[in-house]
């Protein structure tokens, strides 16, 4: 008798009668477009990397900002990066390297991207290092040898092999993970290895002793992408002489954004570019990443063109196949 009642009271519960105590559930409408409505994603780095540590930070101080929520997403690398923005359902921002859009016009791999993709903000600086072993003073010395980029996939490798293209080095490359290469560097298999990094980069091998970091040249070609930047005895006493220093680049990362042509998207982007703004301080403090001190909102980016900063083209044909705004709040 009792399972009876109990059978018949779910019954009339989900038939919409009612029990006491019982509250019916209402449909929530357009919950799917309110849902998406102020919902941006971020795609990133690697698990453990900066700009995970920075889009996290992003979610972490913006969400609820002018009634926006930030998704932080791992990502696979710049030129990745970029393909996911510009393809992927829910990406509407990502971070990566400066040099993408020359990697990528270069390599012709996306069409127009230079309007497509521009930049929110400047985040801060990475110089790139090029490490050789003995008997080698300058990087045209490196043409036919082989030098290790890091993974294929990786930012460093996208850079390293824009730099020898735009110098006219044919290097060899190879691609080792940073520990490999330099155990490979010790023994003499490689010539040199290059990273980008942050100044000064730690090695959980150490260098061989007699490693120097080799200077970039500074022309033309190189500064329409890159930063001039140097190394000094301070931040490698072992490879670069007391009083002396040796010049390199630098490369951006950036804070890039799809260019929205769509009215709600773009406006949301604005917002979040807004937000951003007005909580800059809360950036530069504990427990946010320490890198965030070098950020500067009103620095340019050699290249790319500032999100916001001309006035949206009128909309034809949706640029961005593969999406769905009904579904998707990318």
């Amino acid at each position: 008798m009792i399972r009876r009642e109990l059978l018949v009271g779910l019954a009339a519960a989900t038939a919409g009668l009612g029990l006491p105590g019982l509250v019916k559930a209402q449909p929530v409408p357009n919950s799917v477009t309110a849902a998406n409505a102020n919902t941006l994603g971020v795609i990133s780095g690697g698990l453990d990397g900066t700009y995970t540590r920075f889009a996290a930070d992003l979610a972490a101080v913006l969400d609820g900002v002018d009634g926006l929520r930030i998704l932080p997403i791992i990502g696979k690398g710049s030129l990745q990066n970029i393909s996911d923005l510009l393809y992927l359902r829910g990406i509407d921002l990502a971070i990566v390297q400066s040099d993408v859009l020359t990697a990528a016009s270069q390599q012709k791999v996306f069409a127009g991207i230079e309007q497509q993709v521009q930049y929110v903000a400047k985040l801060y600086d990475e110089e790139v290092h090029v490490f050789a072993g003995p008997g080698i003073e300058r990087l045209d010395q490196l043409a036919g040898k082989l030098v290790s980029m890091d993974n294929r996939s990786s930012g460093t490798a996208m850079t390293a092999t824009l730099l020898f293209s735009l110098l006219g080095i044919a290097i060899q490359p190879v691609y080792d993970a940073t520990v490999d290469a330099t155990e490979k560097l010790r023994r003499g298999d490689i010539a040199a290895m290059v990273r980008v990094t942050g100044k000064p980069a730690r090695f959980t091998t150490p260098l061989p002793e007699g490693a120097r970091l080799l200077p970039v040249p500074l022309s033309d070609p190189l500064l329409e992408t890159y930063l001039p930047a140097s190394f000094s005895a301070a931040d490698y006493p072992d490879q670069v002489p007391a009083g002396q220093t040796v010049d390199t680049i630098a490369v951006g990362a950036v804070l890039a954004a799809y260019n929205h042509q769509n009215v709600e998207r773009r406006d949301r982007l604005m917002r979040f570019s807004r937000a951003l703004a007005l909580k800059y301080d809360t950036f530069l403090r504990p427990p946010r990443h320490p890198k965030w001190r070098d950020v500067n909102l009103a620095a340019t980016v050699p290249g790319w063109t500032k999100f916001g900063s001309q006035p949206p083209r009128p909309q034809a044909q949706p640029s961005r196949r593969f999406r769905n705004p009904e579904v998707t709040g990318g």
